[in-house]
């Protein structure tokens, strides 16, 4: 059952213990009730993903994932006929006689976006990863899908969503992507958290994880984030690190405990000789 309010929605993403803030959650509620697709934006880390990751959870449905990259063409992120079975069905034929329909479904592979909205199956959350990294010309494909939750297959015919799936595009920025895309859904930037909501992210996710170190994590890379370094840490690093200190068995942070796992939570050598300057 979908949540009927804002509040609730808050509420059923907190149950899944991803915490958003009241735009985001805002957002969430009118993209399940209207129904939209909803995109996504901001910086790499800030739980773009784990949204998609917790409707699904939260509504007990699929997650289907289709990760963009360079070069993704509609053979991989839609459907491709079955070509061996085909030729083997037609090899069949010439021995018997019976020729059959090399273009039904009994031929047609689903990949993420066909099988999203394939009315044989159950609903889905189709999430749609880092569009940005995949060539302008794919986003001219995925204008139908937004608008009419079908695929036009032209040997077969269309193929249409029997209960509209839950749609999560994400983009990292590292490129525009076209105002078409942007115009079939509801727009969201998901930036860093504020002290006070990634302090709650991080109890979510690691209660027992003592007090004074959590608000020195915190504090730490709140304060990163408003230094100049190249890729500042989002909330995966800070989850990230947080498992990393505990692991090892430090309950507060110190120069040695930051020195020996500073590479959880920067990922550039420039960034690390930096900080590390400073410790």
């Amino acid at each position: 059952m979908l949540p009927g309010s804002v509040d609730e929605t808050g509420a059923f993403l907190a149950a899944q213990g991803y915490i958003a803030d009241t735009a985001l959650t805002t957002a969430v509620f009118l993209a399940l009730a209207l129904p939209r697709p909803i995109f996504l934006e901001g910086e790499p880390g800030t739980g773009k993903t784990e949204l998609a990751k917790a409707l699904a959870t939260g509504l007990g449905r699929r997650l289907v994932r289709l990760q963009c990259y360079d070069g993704l063409d509609i053979n991989e992120a839609a459907y491709e006929w079955d070509h061996a079975r085909q030729l083997m069905a037609i090899r069949l034929a010439e021995a018997t006689g019976a020729m059959p329909d090399i273009y039904s479904r009994a031929f047609l592979l689903s990949r993420p976006l066909l099988a999203a909205i394939d009315p044989d199956l159950p609903p889905a959350v189709l999430l749609i990863d880092e569009l940005d990294r995949a060539d302008e010309p794919f986003e001219a494909f995925l204008l139908e899908l937004l608008s009419d939750f079908q695929i036009s297959i032209p040997e077969l015919g269309t193929i249409k969503a029997a209960q509209k799936p839950v749609v999560i595009i994400t983009s990292n920025r590292t490129r525009d992507v076209h105002d078409a895309i942007r115009r079939r859904c509801l727009y969201q930037w998901v930036g860093y958290p504020s002290a006070v909501r990634e302090a709650t992210i991080l109890a979510a996710k690691y209660p027992e994880l003592p007090g004074q170190l959590a608000q020195q994590i915190v504090a730490f890379v709140q304060k990163l984030r408003q230094a100049d370094y190249f890729k500042p840490p989002g909330v995966t690093e800070t989850l990230d690190w947080a498992a990393a200190l505990t692991m090892l068995g430090h309950d507060a942070l110190t120069p040695e405990s930051i020195r020996a796992t500073i590479g959880v939570l920067l990922k550039y050598q420039d960034d690390i000789t930096q900080l590390l300057a400073d410790v």
